[in-house]
């Protein structure tokens, strides 16, 4: 596991659109990507995806799958719990846990194996597994306001500092683009 900071590190970005919320899928994407790529230890990145129902948190992980080169369906695990995609930069899991009622029940679907067995994963509603679940490396809030959504960048690891860092950077550039593209 890495290591955790002493405090988190947050950032707060505007999401005015959905396709606001599939770039900042996208700059997760490409920062897994990087991050992973130049990362020597095998511990998968743990990326929460957090927001009420309807806030996004599908939308941003099926962009962000997208943009790792998954060409088929990709579907909210909202009944499954767990999809697997295999990816240019290998197996993502995306997890859903709403219908999870206890921690513990992440041990009848096996998820430290499932965890060990992939690059990445990508889990929504993070909270309901909280205890049963490895520590979050990144968590990625969705929050309406008034005027769209704001993505949250809660980094809590060095992995969590890099990729968040990194969908920060990619956002405070793309974002005014697709702002700009829409007006």
């Amino acid at each position: 596991m890495s290591a955790s900071h002493p405090r988190e590190m947050h950032v707060d970005i505007p999401l005015p659109s959905e396709s606001a919320t599939e770039s900042a899928g996208h700059a997760l994407a490409g920062a897994l990507e990087a991050v992973l790529e130049v990362r020597h230890a095998r511990a998968a990145a743990i990326i929460g995806l957090a927001g009420s129902l309807g806030a996004g948190k599908t939308t941003l992980a099926r962009a962000a799958l997208r943009a790792v080169g998954v060409a088929g369906a990709v579907r909210s695990p909202t009944y499954t719990l767990a999809e697997p995609y295999e990816t240019r930069i290998g197996r993502i899991w995306h997890l859903d846990l709403y219908r999870i009622a206890d921690p513990d029940e992440l041990e009848f679907i096996g998820i430290r194996d499932l965890v060990s067995d992939c690059t990445a994963c990508l889990v929504e509603w993070p909270e309901r597994g909280r205890g049963g679940f490895p520590e979050l490396d990144c968590l990625l809030t969705i929050t309406s306001t008034g005027h769209g959504r704001r993505l949250g960048i809660d980094r809590r690891t060095d992995l969590g500092d890099a990729v968040g860092s990194r969908v920060h950077a990619s956002l405070t550039v793309e974002l005014p683009r697709v702002i700009g593209s829409q007006s």
